[in-house]
């Protein structure tokens, strides 16, 4: 299985950047793993909020293949212990799923085109992050779910 997180906007802060890069050396010894960044719009003021997530999505979606298995990051969405998330994980794995991308919509969320094409969603607090911060996040509970599932002592119970 391969893993992508698809994010919106690049990273600009350089201890969110330099803290991603500790997780994402440490994830590549698990999983292929990539970091695919969806350049922003420019010109946003002059969008409406329903035409920026619309122009997101036509982003997000040439970057998905019919195949892949995605899943939102969304305040809706399903919310894991780090665990459960581990579980999840290895069901995808053992479910034989190629492909299992994870996005990051724009500061709007998701245009309902990408809610249809998703495979599901996940939530990781009842509280709001910026969509920065998420980026660092998500890829330490990756790290830490394959740390889980192979028994090592990073995750304490």
């Amino acid at each position: 299985m391969k893993i992508t997180l698809l994010v919106v906007g690049k990273t600009e802060d350089k201890y969110l950047l330099e803290g991603m890069d500790k997780y994402l050396n440490r994830l590549k010894h698990y999983i292929g793993f990539n970091l695919v960044v969806i350049p922003e719009l420019k010109n946003t003021k002059s969008l409406t909020e329903a035409q920026q997530k619309s122009k997101e999505a036509e982003l997000i979606s040439k970057q998905l293949s019919n195949s892949d298995l995605v899943v939102l990051l969304d305040e809706k969405g399903k919310k894991y212990t780090s665990v459960s998330f581990a579980n999840y994980l290895n069901k995808q794995m053992i479910g034989s799923v190629q492909h299992l991308v994870f996005v990051i919509g724009g500061p709007y969320g998701f245009d309902e085109s990408i809610y249809k094409r998703s495979n599901g969603s996940l939530s990781l607090s009842d509280m709001t992050f910026s969509h920065q911060m998420v980026r660092l996040f998500f890829i330490e509970q990756l790290y830490r779910a394959f740390s889980i599932l192979k028994g090592e002592p990073y995750h304490h119970e």
